[in-house]
Protein backbone atom coordinates (compact mmCIF):
# COMPACT_ATOMS: atom_id res chain seq x y z
CA UNK A 1 0.00 0.00 0.00
CA UNK A 2 1.14 3.06 -0.68
CA UNK A 3 2.03 6.08 1.96
CA UNK A 4 -0.71 8.31 2.04
CA UNK A 5 1.16 10.71 3.56
CA UNK A 6 3.85 10.96 0.80
CA UNK A 7 1.10 11.84 -2.10
CA UNK A 8 -0.85 14.30 0.08
CA UNK A 9 -0.85 17.99 -0.96
CA UNK A 10 0.81 20.48 1.48
CA UNK A 11 -2.91 21.44 3.70
CA UNK A 12 -2.70 23.84 5.95
CA UNK A 13 -5.23 22.18 7.84
CA UNK A 14 -2.88 18.42 7.60
CA UNK A 15 -2.37 16.74 10.44
CA UNK A 16 0.62 14.93 9.24
CA UNK A 17 4.32 16.80 10.86
CA UNK A 18 5.53 19.06 8.08
CA UNK A 19 9.21 20.22 7.78
CA UNK A 20 8.49 23.30 10.16
CA UNK A 21 6.11 21.76 12.69
CA UNK A 22 9.19 18.93 13.32
CA UNK A 23 11.70 22.40 13.31
CA UNK A 24 9.56 24.00 15.97
CA UNK A 25 9.84 22.15 19.11
CA UNK A 26 9.77 25.04 21.08
CA UNK A 27 6.04 24.83 21.50
CA UNK A 28 6.22 20.98 22.69
CA UNK A 29 5.20 20.67 26.50
CA UNK A 30 8.10 19.40 28.98
CA UNK A 31 6.09 18.03 31.88
CA UNK A 32 3.10 16.28 32.32
CA UNK A 33 1.66 19.04 34.31
CA UNK A 34 2.13 21.55 30.98
CA UNK A 35 0.13 18.90 28.77
CA UNK A 36 -3.01 19.93 28.31
CA UNK A 37 -6.01 17.54 27.82
CA UNK A 38 -6.12 14.14 27.17
CA UNK A 39 -7.12 13.68 31.02
CA UNK A 40 -7.18 10.20 31.40
CA UNK A 41 -4.33 9.09 29.45
CA UNK A 42 -2.59 11.88 31.74
CA UNK A 43 -3.80 10.36 35.05
CA UNK A 44 -2.39 6.98 34.24
CA UNK A 45 0.64 7.91 33.26
CA UNK A 46 1.68 9.73 35.76
CA UNK A 47 0.22 6.61 38.10
CA UNK A 48 2.64 4.11 35.89
CA UNK A 49 5.81 6.65 36.27
CA UNK A 50 5.53 6.96 39.87
CA UNK A 51 5.35 3.91 40.59
CA UNK A 52 8.55 2.27 37.99
CA UNK A 53 10.40 5.55 39.57
CA UNK A 54 9.49 4.56 43.06
CA UNK A 55 10.40 0.74 42.55
CA UNK A 56 13.39 1.88 40.62
CA UNK A 57 12.41 -0.13 37.17
CA UNK A 58 12.22 0.17 33.87
CA UNK A 59 8.29 1.06 33.28
CA UNK A 60 6.27 -1.68 31.28
CA UNK A 61 6.06 -0.94 27.59
CA UNK A 62 3.56 1.77 26.01
CA UNK A 63 1.46 1.71 23.04
CA UNK A 64 -0.20 5.31 22.10
CA UNK A 65 -2.33 4.71 19.20
CA UNK A 66 -4.94 7.49 17.75
CA UNK A 67 -5.04 9.90 14.45
CA UNK A 68 -1.81 12.08 13.84
CA UNK A 69 -0.97 15.77 15.01
CA UNK A 70 -2.42 14.57 19.07
CA UNK A 71 0.83 14.50 20.87
CA UNK A 72 2.02 10.83 20.74
CA UNK A 73 5.62 12.24 20.45
CA UNK A 74 5.56 14.42 22.33
CA UNK A 75 4.33 12.53 25.45
CA UNK A 76 6.48 9.71 24.49
CA UNK A 77 9.67 12.50 25.76
CA UNK A 78 7.65 13.51 28.47
CA UNK A 79 7.99 9.94 29.82
CA UNK A 80 11.84 9.91 29.68
CA UNK A 81 11.77 13.30 31.84
CA UNK A 82 9.34 12.54 34.11
CA UNK A 83 11.38 9.08 34.93
CA UNK A 84 14.75 10.70 34.62
CA UNK A 85 16.05 8.41 32.19
CA UNK A 86 17.75 8.74 28.78
CA UNK A 87 15.53 9.23 25.18
CA UNK A 88 16.30 7.49 22.00
CA UNK A 89 13.85 7.92 18.96
CA UNK A 90 13.44 6.21 15.85
CA UNK A 91 10.67 4.74 13.57
CA UNK A 92 9.59 1.75 12.06
CA UNK A 93 10.57 2.37 8.31
CA UNK A 94 13.81 3.13 9.27
CA UNK A 95 14.81 0.34 10.79
CA UNK A 96 15.49 -2.15 7.91
CA UNK A 97 17.61 -5.11 9.51
CA UNK A 98 17.88 -6.63 12.91
CA UNK A 99 20.96 -5.24 13.07
CA UNK A 100 20.00 -1.77 13.08
CA UNK A 101 17.69 -2.65 15.96
CA UNK A 102 19.91 -4.54 17.65
CA UNK A 103 22.36 -1.50 17.25
CA UNK A 104 19.90 0.32 18.88
CA UNK A 105 19.29 -2.01 21.72
CA UNK A 106 22.44 -2.14 22.97
CA UNK A 107 23.39 1.38 23.02
CA UNK A 108 20.45 1.65 25.77
CA UNK A 109 21.39 2.39 29.26
CA UNK A 110 19.42 1.34 32.62
CA UNK A 111 15.66 1.87 32.49
CA UNK A 112 16.09 4.08 28.98
CA UNK A 113 13.11 4.98 26.85
CA UNK A 114 13.33 3.65 23.42
CA UNK A 115 10.21 5.46 21.20
CA UNK A 116 9.38 3.70 18.02
CA UNK A 117 7.19 5.80 15.86
CA UNK A 118 4.92 4.38 12.84
CA UNK A 119 5.79 0.73 14.37
CA UNK A 120 2.88 -0.53 12.62
CA UNK A 121 5.33 -0.49 9.30
CA UNK A 122 8.02 -2.43 10.96
CA UNK A 123 9.34 -5.43 8.55
CA UNK A 124 8.47 -9.19 9.87
CA UNK A 125 12.07 -9.54 10.59
CA UNK A 126 12.75 -6.90 12.87
CA UNK A 127 9.66 -7.18 14.50
CA UNK A 128 10.47 -11.39 15.27
CA UNK A 129 13.70 -9.54 16.94
CA UNK A 130 11.82 -7.56 19.11
CA UNK A 131 9.38 -9.77 20.95
CA UNK A 132 12.27 -11.69 23.08
CA UNK A 133 13.87 -7.93 23.40
CA UNK A 134 10.64 -6.77 24.86
CA UNK A 135 9.74 -9.70 27.49
CA UNK A 136 13.48 -11.13 28.20
CA UNK A 137 15.68 -8.35 27.44
CA UNK A 138 17.75 -10.58 25.34
CA UNK A 139 18.46 -10.55 21.77
CA UNK A 140 18.50 -13.84 19.38
CA UNK A 141 20.93 -13.42 16.31
CA UNK A 142 22.25 -15.48 13.82
CA UNK A 143 25.10 -14.77 13.12
CA UNK A 144 27.10 -16.33 9.90
CA UNK A 145 25.72 -17.96 6.63
CA UNK A 146 25.39 -21.69 5.80
CA UNK A 147 27.34 -24.42 7.76
CA UNK A 148 29.19 -21.63 9.71
CA UNK A 149 26.31 -19.92 11.03
CA UNK A 150 25.20 -19.93 14.59
CA UNK A 151 22.98 -18.48 16.91
CA UNK A 152 23.68 -15.94 19.45
CA UNK A 153 22.20 -14.29 22.68
CA UNK A 154 22.94 -10.83 24.17
CA UNK A 155 21.66 -9.83 27.13
CA UNK A 156 19.68 -6.24 27.47
CA UNK A 157 19.60 -3.47 29.98
CA UNK A 158 16.40 -3.41 31.12
CA UNK A 159 14.08 -0.45 28.86
CA UNK A 160 11.00 0.95 28.24
CA UNK A 161 9.74 0.54 24.58
CA UNK A 162 7.28 3.35 23.93
CA UNK A 163 5.73 2.98 20.78
CA UNK A 164 3.53 5.52 18.89
CA UNK A 165 0.82 4.27 15.72
CA UNK A 166 -1.51 6.07 13.67
CA UNK A 167 -3.04 2.79 12.39
CA UNK A 168 -3.03 0.80 15.55
CA UNK A 169 -5.37 -2.18 13.30
CA UNK A 170 -1.80 -3.01 11.31
CA UNK A 171 -0.34 -3.80 14.06
CA UNK A 172 0.29 -7.84 14.68
CA UNK A 173 -1.80 -9.30 17.52
CA UNK A 174 1.66 -10.67 18.77
CA UNK A 175 3.66 -7.25 19.18
CA UNK A 176 0.21 -5.71 20.21
CA UNK A 177 -0.03 -8.34 23.21
CA UNK A 178 3.86 -7.21 24.72
CA UNK A 179 2.54 -3.95 25.29
CA UNK A 180 1.30 -3.25 28.74
CA UNK A 181 -0.07 -0.18 28.43
CA UNK A 182 -1.98 0.47 25.45
CA UNK A 183 -3.09 4.11 25.44
CA UNK A 184 -5.75 5.25 22.91
CA UNK A 185 -5.31 9.25 22.04
CA UNK A 186 -8.72 10.82 21.54
CA UNK A 187 -9.45 14.51 19.53
CA UNK A 188 -9.31 17.47 21.55
CA UNK A 189 -12.08 19.42 22.94
CA UNK A 190 -12.20 23.53 21.52
CA UNK A 191 -11.52 24.48 25.29
CA UNK A 192 -8.59 22.36 25.35
CA UNK A 193 -7.18 23.79 22.10
CA UNK A 194 -7.72 26.90 23.25
CA UNK A 195 -5.56 26.87 26.05
CA UNK A 196 -2.71 25.10 23.63
CA UNK A 197 -3.07 28.22 21.73
CA UNK A 198 -2.83 30.56 24.54
CA UNK A 199 0.44 28.77 25.73
CA UNK A 200 2.17 28.54 22.25
CA UNK A 201 1.42 32.12 21.83
CA UNK A 202 3.39 32.84 25.60
CA UNK A 203 6.23 30.60 24.22
CA UNK A 204 5.90 32.73 21.03
CA UNK A 205 5.57 35.66 22.83
CA UNK A 206 2.76 36.36 20.44
CA UNK A 207 -0.16 38.84 22.17
CA UNK A 208 -3.35 36.91 21.32
CA UNK A 209 -6.96 38.16 22.66
CA UNK A 210 -9.09 35.20 24.35
CA UNK A 211 -11.70 35.27 21.71
CA UNK A 212 -8.62 35.36 18.70
CA UNK A 213 -6.98 31.75 20.56
CA UNK A 214 -10.61 30.46 20.41
CA UNK A 215 -10.94 31.59 16.79
CA UNK A 216 -7.50 29.38 16.00
CA UNK A 217 -8.98 26.69 18.02
CA UNK A 218 -12.40 26.49 16.46
CA UNK A 219 -10.94 25.65 13.33
CA UNK A 220 -7.58 23.05 14.10
CA UNK A 221 -9.98 19.85 13.16
CA UNK A 222 -9.30 19.11 16.93
CA UNK A 223 -5.87 18.23 16.51
CA UNK A 224 -2.91 20.46 18.47
CA UNK A 225 -0.41 20.62 15.68
CA UNK A 226 -2.97 22.05 13.25
CA UNK A 227 -3.62 24.46 16.32
CA UNK A 228 -0.02 25.15 16.30
CA UNK A 229 0.20 25.75 12.45
CA UNK A 230 -2.43 28.09 11.93
CA UNK A 231 -1.54 30.44 14.71
CA UNK A 232 2.08 30.75 13.42
CA UNK A 233 -0.05 31.60 10.25
CA UNK A 234 -2.18 34.17 11.52
CA UNK A 235 1.17 35.26 13.46
CA UNK A 236 2.82 36.05 9.95
CA UNK A 237 -0.73 37.75 8.24
CA UNK A 238 -0.87 39.99 11.84
CA UNK A 239 2.87 41.11 11.63
CA UNK A 240 2.80 41.96 7.93
CA UNK A 241 -0.47 43.43 8.28
CA UNK A 242 0.92 45.70 11.30
CA UNK A 243 -1.46 44.50 14.41
CA UNK A 244 -0.08 44.25 17.79
CA UNK A 245 -2.57 41.36 18.85
CA UNK A 246 -4.21 38.44 17.13
CA UNK A 247 -7.91 38.85 17.34
CA UNK A 248 -11.37 37.11 16.55
CA UNK A 249 -11.40 39.53 13.40
CA UNK A 250 -7.75 38.65 12.38
CA UNK A 251 -7.41 35.48 12.90
CA UNK A 252 -10.73 35.41 10.81
CA UNK A 253 -9.26 37.33 8.12
CA UNK A 254 -6.35 35.44 8.07
CA UNK A 255 -7.81 31.66 7.75
CA UNK A 256 -10.49 32.81 5.08
CA UNK A 257 -7.10 33.85 2.72
CA UNK A 258 -5.93 30.33 3.65
CA UNK A 259 -8.67 29.12 2.68
CA UNK A 260 -9.62 27.38 5.98
CA UNK A 261 -13.63 28.17 6.85
CA UNK A 262 -14.85 28.40 9.81
CA UNK A 263 -15.50 24.47 10.36
CA UNK A 264 -11.66 23.95 9.55
CA UNK A 265 -12.56 22.60 6.30
CA UNK A 266 -9.82 23.48 3.45
CA UNK A 267 -10.59 23.59 -0.27
CA UNK A 268 -9.68 20.17 -1.05
CA UNK A 269 -12.17 19.20 1.59
CA UNK A 270 -14.71 21.55 -0.53
CA UNK A 271 -13.45 20.00 -3.73
CA UNK A 272 -14.18 16.44 -2.47
CA UNK A 273 -17.72 17.57 -1.04
CA UNK A 274 -19.05 19.87 -4.40
CA UNK A 275 -17.52 16.49 -6.68
CA UNK A 276 -19.84 14.17 -4.68
CA UNK A 277 -23.13 16.73 -5.39
CA UNK A 278 -22.60 17.90 -8.78
CA UNK A 279 -20.97 15.06 -10.41
CA UNK A 280 -22.58 12.34 -9.19
CA UNK A 281 -26.30 13.48 -7.34
CA UNK A 282 -25.09 12.99 -3.60
CA UNK A 283 -23.50 9.37 -4.35
CA UNK A 284 -23.21 6.76 -3.67
CA UNK A 285 -19.98 6.83 -5.91
CA UNK A 286 -16.77 4.25 -5.42
CA UNK A 287 -13.65 5.83 -4.11
CA UNK A 288 -11.89 4.47 -7.12
CA UNK A 289 -13.95 6.57 -9.16
CA UNK A 290 -13.78 9.62 -7.37
CA UNK A 291 -9.93 9.56 -6.69
CA UNK A 292 -9.88 9.81 -10.48
CA UNK A 293 -12.25 12.92 -10.61
CA UNK A 294 -10.35 14.75 -8.18
CA UNK A 295 -6.73 13.99 -9.47
CA UNK A 296 -5.61 12.66 -6.67
CA UNK A 297 -4.74 8.53 -5.02
CA UNK A 298 -7.58 6.43 -3.23
CA UNK A 299 -5.00 6.31 -0.44
CA UNK A 300 -4.83 10.25 -0.07
CA UNK A 301 -8.90 10.45 0.24
CA UNK A 302 -9.20 7.41 2.89
CA UNK A 303 -6.15 8.44 5.29
CA UNK A 304 -6.15 12.27 4.92
CA UNK A 305 -9.47 13.64 3.16
CA UNK A 306 -12.36 11.65 4.76
CA UNK A 307 -11.72 10.93 8.35
CA UNK A 308 -12.34 14.28 9.24
CA UNK A 309 -15.77 14.94 7.18
CA UNK A 310 -16.89 11.74 8.17
CA UNK A 311 -15.86 12.62 11.94
CA UNK A 312 -18.43 15.53 11.39
CA UNK A 313 -21.21 13.45 9.95
CA UNK A 314 -20.54 15.44 6.19
CA UNK A 315 -20.24 12.14 4.46
CA UNK A 316 -21.13 8.69 4.53
CA UNK A 317 -19.12 5.41 3.78
CA UNK A 318 -21.92 3.00 2.85
CA UNK A 319 -21.23 -0.42 1.67
CA UNK A 320 -22.08 1.09 -2.40
CA UNK A 321 -19.73 4.10 -1.95
CA UNK A 322 -19.40 7.56 -0.52
CA UNK A 323 -22.77 9.31 -0.04
CA UNK A 324 -23.24 13.33 1.22
CA UNK A 325 -24.74 13.45 4.15
CA UNK A 326 -27.44 15.55 5.33
CA UNK A 327 -25.10 17.96 6.88
CA UNK A 328 -23.08 17.96 3.75
CA UNK A 329 -25.58 19.08 1.42
CA UNK A 330 -26.40 21.83 3.77
CA UNK A 331 -22.73 22.59 4.11
CA UNK A 332 -22.68 23.71 0.51
CA UNK A 333 -26.02 25.19 0.45
CA UNK A 334 -28.10 22.65 -1.83
CA UNK A 335 -30.95 20.85 -1.19
CA UNK A 336 -31.07 17.29 -0.60
CA UNK A 337 -32.47 15.33 -3.39
CA UNK A 338 -35.97 13.08 -2.58
CA UNK A 339 -34.08 9.85 -3.91
CA UNK A 340 -30.81 10.71 -1.65
CA UNK A 341 -32.88 11.04 1.37
CA UNK A 342 -34.83 8.25 0.74
CA UNK A 343 -31.53 6.46 0.06
CA UNK A 344 -30.38 7.81 3.47
CA UNK A 345 -33.48 6.97 5.32
CA UNK A 346 -33.48 3.25 4.18
CA UNK A 347 -29.70 2.71 5.38
CA UNK A 348 -30.13 4.33 8.69
CA UNK A 349 -32.54 1.62 9.34
CA UNK A 350 -30.83 -1.08 8.27
CA UNK A 351 -27.85 -0.22 10.48
CA UNK A 352 -30.24 1.06 13.28
CA UNK A 353 -29.68 -1.45 16.19
CA UNK A 354 -33.01 -3.85 17.27
CA UNK A 355 -35.50 -2.73 20.34
CA UNK A 356 -35.28 1.04 19.29
CA UNK A 357 -38.62 2.77 19.29
CA UNK A 358 -39.84 1.47 16.03
CA UNK A 359 -39.39 -2.35 17.49
CA UNK A 360 -43.16 -3.40 18.44
CA UNK A 361 -40.89 -5.65 21.43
Amino acid sequence: MSDPTHYSPDRVVSPEAGTEDQRDSTVRPLTLSEFVGQGAVKQNLSIFVEAARGRGEAMDHVLFYGPPGLGKTTLAQIVSRELGVGFRATSGPVIAKAGDLAALLTNLQPRDVLFIDEIHRLSPAVEEILYPAMEDFQLDLIIGDGPSARSVRIDLQPFTLVAATTRAGLITTPLRERFGIPLHMNFYTEDELTEIVRRAARVLSMHVTDDGAREVARRSRGTPRVANRLLRRVRDFASVDGNSAITAKSADAALLRLEVDARGLDAMDRRYLTCIAENYGGGPVGAETLAAALGNERDVLEEVVEPFLIQQGLVQRTPRGRMLARQGWSYIGLDMPATTAAQLDLLQKATAPPGGDDDPS
